[in-house]
């Protein structure tokens, strides 16, 4: 079976439902039109929300033409509402995990993670919990706790941690599109690179704060190939060499995974040779222009025993994720 494990939701149902209730939560509002955006706690409309990231009908013929049997979905980064306050952020987290729930249920071939209130430690705990006791296989996160800013290393992050390592919660974990550097205003290199370096910057911590080792029984599977720490870890090494005071990154880096959205052959090819084929899991970033339109070509392109490209493909997949062959979703 053929996995995608990285592809974006935003429910149908839960648009029509805040449409219908407009003073639902207090600091969420819809600005409609026919591509809606969201507005979180005063700041502003965000980026239109389009249409392929509700429309089911439209997923489910990319997914037959990309020749992918079954996708794990996440929320979309820009519509988790970080920015909320702890409580309503956690409501609307449930919220957005019911309708996620809903639109998987109403496509056999999708398998939901849920979306989880990382603006609070606990809260994060208990909505994750709740989630995975309902069913989810896992739950998508951003870089940046705070909806801007913000590090996941924070103790104050230590519950979803501690929870997420007692339960053997797998983690996917996204870059956020604001990535706070002005020089990424022009060309598109928001997507181009700047998610990147938000990828590798928040990772980084982890790995040099020991996260990994503290909270053993999490996968934590990084988006976009791993940014730049794949091609960097000789230098992070040194960086602990100088500094031996921080915790060693290359047992850390040895425990995480990667999706294969990357787009040149010889840079998965690389990525098998430093972390293992069994750590890598297909990607497309569907619905997104920057995503991949057909993410088993690279695996087609790549020099891979059989062994590899199965466990690429959809093998790691299914035992990170623990989804059968004839299962539905969450």
């Amino acid at each position: 079976m053929i996995v995608d494990t990285h592809a974006h939701v935003v429910p149908g149902t839960m648009l029509e439902a805040l449409r219908g209730q407009q003073r639902l939560f207090p600091s969420v509002r819809m600005h409609d039109g026919e591509t809606p955006r969201m507005e979180f706690a005063d700041g502003g409309p965000g980026r239109p929300i389009q249409r392929r990231l509700a429309d089911l009908s439209q997923r489910r013929d990319w997914l037959k033409q990309a020749r992918v049997d079954h996708q794990l979905v996440g929320g979309w980064t820009d519509v988790y509402g970080y920015e909320l306050p702890g409580p309503e952020g956690a409501d609307w987290a449930r919220f957005y995990n019911e309708h996620m729930a809903r639109d998987a249920a109403a496509l056999a071939s999708l398998t939901a993670l849920a979306t989880v209130p990382l603006q609070d430690g606990a809260l994060a705990a208990r909505v994750l919990e709740e989630a995975l006791d309902a069913g989810f296989k896992g739950a998508m996160i951003a870089t940046q706790p705070k909806g801007t800013g913000g590090n996941l290393d924070d103790p104050s992050l230590d519950p979803f941690w501690e929870l997420a390592s007692a339960r053997q919660a797998a983690i996917f974990l996204h870059p956020h599109y604001i990535c706070g550097d002005e020089r990424l205003a022009g060309y598109d290199l928001v997507n181009a690179v700047g998610r990147l370096a938000d990828s590798t910057i928040a990772v980084a911590r982890l790995l040099f704060s020991g996260h990994l080792t503290r909270f053993p029984g999490v996968s934590l599977i990084l988006s976009h190939g791993g940014g730049a720490l794949p091609y960097a870890l000789g230098r992070l090494k040194r960086n602990h060499a100088i500094h031996p005071d921080y915790a060693h990154p290359g047992p850390e880096f040895q425990r995480l995974y990667f999706d294969t959205v990357l787009f040149e052959p010889r840079a998965l090819r690389f990525l098998c040779d430093t972390v293992g084929a069994d750590k890598v899991m297909l990607g497309s970033d569907y619905p997104f222009g920057i995503g991949d339109p057909d993410p088993c070509n690279i695996v087609d392109h790549t020099p891979l025993t059989a062994d590899e490209r199965s466990a690429i493909l959809g093998d790691n997949a299914m035992r990170i994720f623990q989804i059968d062959c004839g299962c539905g979703a969450a």
